[in-house]
This record gives C-alpha cells, structure tokens and sequence, in this order.
C-alpha cells in the first residue's frame, strides 16, 4: 500500500521525493494496530519536520492515516511514514515548506538469522536525523553484499563506530552493553532497549568503540523497528558470539513490551 494523505499516490506528487530525496521518515512495526514506542515515533516525525521544513506536523492525523493502512495490511506489518513536500522547489527550497504525509506498508520480517558485516568509512548528512537521503546508506549495503558481507558498519574519520544504514548497533563486553557515543541516530528501538536494560538490570553505557575495539567484544547486536535485535556473527572477520545470554534476554524482554494503541 502507498497513500498520500490518505488517498493513492500519483507518480507527478511523488515527483520531488525520488528526485531531491529531501524528506524524513520512522518505520514501525504494527501489530494488531499497536506500536511499541509509538510516542517515540511521533516524537521523531515532529521533531525532524520542525528541523527539515520549519513546520508542526499534525500528529493525529500521522495516527489516523497509519491505523487506516495497518488496519488494511495482514498483521504485524511494517508502516513506514514519510514527510515531504511534493512542491519543493530545488532552486528556492528555502521558501514555505507545505509536507505531506506519505504512508507505505510493507510486510513485516520472520525471525531473521545472524549477520555479518564489513566495515567503511562513511558519516551520514544530519546523523540526528532520520531524513530520506539514503544513497550513500544504500549504496554501501550494495558493496558490502557484493563482498560477501550481509550488511555494512559505518565508522567516521577517525574509525568510530557509529551505525548501520537502517539500525543501530549495540556490544555486550564483560557482561555490559555499549552504544557507540560517535554521531549517530538515536534510535527508537535503541531507547527502548535502554529502558529493557534499566529495568531488568543489565549495565548500559555509549562510549566511543573504535574499529579495533570490536575483537575485545563478545557479541554485538543491530537494533531497529522491524527486527528488534538482531545477533552479529562477525565484524570484517572477526568473529563474535551469537549465544551471549544478554542477547537473549533482550530479545524476550523487547518482544514483551507492551505496544500503544494507534
């Protein structure tokens, strides 16, 4: 499914998007129309429309149109929202900005096995930001595969860990967790996961994880909405563990949070 504002999609309004890329954008997994962290979701698609267009996004009516495509899509599926303006004008694109509520579905991935990734340099524009400029993000997910990999790690220029394309990713080291501290999106799944951790007594911190710091891990983990967590088998080679019991913990207890009502 692909509506704007409710309706189908032509191809002139979806114009500006393919061409200028200029947008933001969450992705949510809905099951029996509940979302875990859908306030988190919401909170993101107003705070990232404020910094690209300058403008409130009417939230209630980002409910209204996601609970409409979830109710007609089988459950649990994916919903992405994305925020643009089919008028933006690529040589004034400071003028009034008007975005639109575009809702996609799609469906919802099984139990997905362990990755591997590769490593690269490369920083996304705005990293704060969930916008819709994902060549780069593609583009190395493209190589990455071509090479063997699964997916791609992305370090800055002084070869910290940051992200993935489309997750956050997470280290267990002498029974800790560590987020990256580096520039990178503060992911919905990853606050969740901070919460799980709070509660049932894991130790959590971010610090800054350089690329050789990965063979002092024991297990890593991607974070997103549609896997959840995800195990990572090895980093450019080296191998980590995918039956740390903190993986496991976290899996069972993020699969038990409970999801808010759309």
């Amino acid at each position: 499914m692909m509506e704007l504002n409710g309706r189908p999609v032509t191809p002139a309004e979806l114009g500006a998007l393919a061409l200028y890329g200029y947008g933001h954008f969450t992705s949510m997994r809905v099951e029996d129309l509940r979302v875990r962290g859908l306030s988190l979701h919401l909170d993101r698609l107003l705070g990232d429309c404020r910094v690209l267009h300058g403008v409130d996004l009417d939230l209630d009516r980002v409910r209204h149109l996601v609970r409409r495509a979830a109710a007609a899509s089988p459950s649990p599926t994916i919903v992405r929202v994305t925020v643009f303006d089919p008028e933006l004008d690529m040589a004034r694109p400071g003028g009034k900005a008007r975005p639109e509520i575009l809702v996609t579905t799609r469906p919802a991935p099984a139990d997905l096995p362990p990755l591997t990734l590769g490593v690269v340099h490369y920083e996304r524009d705005l990293p704060e930001v969930k916008h819709s400029g994902l060549f780069g993000p593609i583009m190395h997910r493209r190589f990455a595969q071509l090479s063997g990999h699964d997916d791609v790690l992305f370090v800055d220029g002084r070869s910290r860990v940051t992200e993935g394309p489309t997750w956050n990713i997470g280290f267990v080291r002498a029974g800790r967790v560590l987020w990256p501290e580096s520039n990178r999106l503060n992911g919905v799944t990853m606050r969740l996961l901070n919460d799980v951790m709070h509660r049932t007594g894991i130790a959590v911190g971010a610090s800054d994880i350089d690329a050789d710091d990965v063979a002092t891990m024991t297990s890593a983990f991607i974070a997103n909405a549609a896997a959840g967590t995800r195990p990572v088998r090895s980093i450019d080679g080296v191998g980590l563990s995918v039956d740390e019991p903190i993986l496991a913990t976290l899996r069972r207890e993020y699969a038990a949070i409970p999801g808010e009502p759309l």
